[in-house]
């Protein structure tokens, strides 16, 4: 792990002549020291965003590998602010020695996949919630996994990526409760993928398989920014999960999660693509306690052949604007199944998103999951005018009008400036 001067690499970062809405407050050559601009969204809210900003020579670092990743965040009550650089790629599945490490190196010696498909097949064992030695033995393997794939992010924290080839592979990123203060930038996160997938027969009327990690968790923490990345599922797509009791294997999770009062969010061009459960604002209709959090806002984000969760919100306050979605329902992988999810209590408040997916009918933008309402203005479905909320039959009182956000662009250019300007190696 290399200690490097925080202005070593303004020659390859300076910004555009043409700087994106939303632009840092600190427009510095260094993206390293940028900071949440002060009407930027939810995360610009209170005492802002401003990551690492101010972190010295000393807590500086430029990182190629997992381990140095892990020793420059130090602990999760590490709070001295730090800049992280990601120099190339950095895999999660591999020892301290940078060895690959996969399925059969985190298998408990108890599980097998084989046995556990006879023991727990719903035509014998019903719908009761698996249990017993060979459940045991899956979770026993999926914490195995998580001890390398989970990276705990601390407060007062940067990471950005160097250039227009930072990638993590296969990590979750958790920001837990306590954690505030941290910047995301200019990294591709690719396959955060589950070995060890549970079945659950109690989920829908059929039960389905599902699995633990997303790229990034905001779990609990506050003053996030996430800001020009990429997130695919790498060399995992779907296509390859297979299918056992009738239902997908499915190996990923979420892209970005937003969860258990994480608040204090902005989420802003980052290109989302090829991916099933994209985003999930509250992750359950009994934690009431997400009431008055899960403040969120995603503007000029692109999502490309995303199935659904774009994003699928509970309880929180959520801004949507100028964000830009692509697709088909009736692709063979990766179809749309809608674009907004209305869930308990939520108060989404939409301001001129592009949606072009074909065959997407204005009444099937929204999946409403109990929520009321949703306020939706300037929408464009196919290239005509639509109101998503009223097509899906909800109030469009919402309780409560945006305010930190920049200019709003006219619908007419969401296309093309996010397709231009979203996702890492555009800074």
């Amino acid at each position: 792990m290399k200690k490097r001067c925080s202005l070593g690499i303004a020659a390859v970062l300076l910004f555009a002549t043409l700087a994106p809405m939303g632009a840092p407050a600190h427009a510095a050559s260094d993206i390293g020291k940028e900071t949440l601009g002060s009407k930027n969204g939810w995360a610009a809210f209170s005492t802002g965003t401003t990551g690492g900003a101010t972190a010295t020579s000393s807590n500086t670092f430029t990182v190629t590998n997992r381990k140095q990743l892990v020793d420059a965040l130090g602990k999760s009550s590490n709070t001295t602010p730090k800049i992280i650089y990601v120099k190339g790629t950095i895999n999660a599945n591999v020892d301290d020695n940078n060895k690959a490490l996969g399925l059969n190196d985190y298998k408990d010696p108890k599980y097998d996949f084989n046995a556990y498909l006879k023991a727990y097949d719903p035509s014998t064992w019903g719908k009761k919630v698996p249990s017993g030695t060979l459940e045991d033995a899956r979770k026993a393997s999926q914490k195995n996994q998580a001890s390398r794939t989970v990276i705990e992010i601390p407060s007062n924290t940067t990471i950005v990526g160097l250039g227009n080839n930072a990638i993590i592979n296969g990590a979750n990123f958790q920001l837990k409760k306590g954690t505030d203060n941290v910047i995301i930038r200019n990294i591709e996160f690719q396959d955060a993928y589950d070995y060890f997938p549970q079945w659950d027969p109690t989920d829908g009327s059929t039960g389905n398989w599902n699995s633990e990690y997303d790229s990034i968790t905001i779990n609990g923490a506050t003053h996030v920014w996430v800001d020009h990345n990429t997130f695919n599922d790498g060399a995992h797509p779907d296509s390859g999960n297979g299918t056992f009791y009738g239902q997908e294997y499915q190996h990923h999770d979420g892209l970005l999660d937003v969860i258990n009062q994480g608040d204090l969010v902005t989420v802003s061009y980052n290109h989302f693509y090829d991916h099933d459960k994209t985003s999930i604002i509250g992750n359950s209709d009994s934690k009431t306690a997400d009431e008055g959090a899960l403040r969120v806002t995603l503007h000029h984000n692109y999502y490309e052949n995303t199935v659904q969760r774009t994003p699928r919100v509970r309880y929180g306050q959520v801004h949507l604007y100028n964000n830009y979605y692509t697709g088909d329902v009736k692709r063979s992988e990766y179809p749309t199944l809608y674009i907004w999810g209305a869930g308990k209590s939520s108060k989404i408040f939409a301001e001129n998103n592009v949606i072009d997916v074909a065959g997407l009918s204005a009444g099937k933008i929204v999946t409403v999951f109990g929520g009321t309402a949703l306020s939706d203005t300037g929408t464009l479905l196919n290239g005509q005018a639509v109101n998503a909320g009223s097509s899906a039959g909800l109030s469009s009182s919402v309780g409560w009008k945006p305010s930190l956000n920049d200019k709003i662009s006219p619908s007419a250019s969401v296309k093309a400036e996010v397709t231009s300007q979203a996702g890492s190696g555009k800074l």
